[in-house]
């Protein structure tokens, strides 16, 4: 079973911001491709994996937002294949209200994206936000949403500005996207360091020379393990994703570079988030009763 853990649907680049819209407009055309974003493009691309990780996306800064009630009805149109990850800004006064109306919609985790919401990891309303997410159990996805602006703060993404963060809070299970790119050396000591800590392929994964480079590093430090699957659907299509992480020995071929032993590449590919990060499966929610219809129900039976 394949889960793609990092991908995102929306109806119009703006909602990632006009900035971010622009840049995606001018890599598009310099790629001479179209982008395909809303459900319908993310429900055929989807094919070939058995469930997806579809992400939110909120930024005061950005003027930004894919909203977790889309994310929702997104996730609500295939919920046997489908799991929603809030996109909540810890800036924001109102996130600690955007986490609990993301709870009620049904969502399963968290997803932040310091660079383009302008803070420190550590920040102390951050700090406060990941507090409530241990509480509850969820895990806290760190992401980027697009192309790298100006507007951003590119540093607040350094995979080491969450060395605080996973001290704090041993529970909370974290996942740093695109294996922390342009930091992975970072990324895979954090991965070293923390327990609790662990990243997917996203972004590396749609560029071979830097997924093996990647992969080597890990399998050299004993993290192969830490490591999830994503496509960052739109910006890249699973099957290519899949297809690039199964070939990536071809640099070794008829060379002295060492390679990765396919069942490695096999458990990246197949590793279940789902049992690793504590959250329910697609399939298991999709048969469970409505938990506000249940809790209606059992106060009717109460009175």
């Amino acid at each position: 079973m394949i889960v793609d853990c990092a991908t995102r649907v929306f109806n119009s680049p703006e909602q990632l911001g006009r900035e971010i819209a622009a840049a995606l407009r001018r890599t598009v055309a310099l790629r001479g491709g179209r982008l395909e974003s809303t459900a319908a493009a993310h429900e055929r691309a989807s094919a070939p994996v058995a469930a997806s990780l579809v992400h939110g996306f909120r930024s005061r800064l950005l003027d930004a937002g894919i909203p977790n009630e889309f994310v929702a009805e997104v996730v609500r149109s295939n919920p046997g294949r489908l799991a929603g990850i809030a996109g909540i800004d810890p800036m924001v006064l109102d996130a600690r209200a955007q986490l609990d109306r993301a709870m009620e919609l049904g969502l399963v985790g968290v997803s932040i994206s310091p660079s383009a919401q302008g803070f420190h990891p550590a920040h102390s309303d951050a700090m406060r936000l990941y507090a409530r997410i241990e509480e509850l159990g969820l895990p806290l996805f760190v992401s980027r949403p697009g192309p790298l602006v100006p507007s951003g703060s590119i540093e607040f993404d350094r995979p080491t500005g969450l060395d605080e963060v996973a001290r704090s809070f041993p529970k909370m299970r974290i996942v740093i996207g695109e294996l922390g790119w342009p930091w992975i050396d970072e990324c895979l000591a954090m991965l070293m360091k923390h327990s609790n800590v662990h990243a997917e392929i996203s972004g590396v994964s749609g560029r071979p020379w830097q997924l093996y480079n990647a992969l080597l590093s890990a399998q050299s430090l004993g993290v192969m393990d830490r490591l999830f699957f994503g496509s960052g659907f739109p910006y890249e299509q699973p099957a290519k994703a899949i297809e690039n992480l199964y070939s990536v020995n071809t640099f070794a071929h008829g060379t002295q570079l060492p390679s990765i032993p396919r069942v490695a590449l096999r458990a990246i590919a197949e590793r279940d988030p789902f049992s690793i990060l504590g959250i329910d499966s697609p399939a298991a929610r999709s048969v469970r009763p409505d938990r506000a219809a249940a809790e209606g129900d059992l106060s009717r039976d109460a009175r």
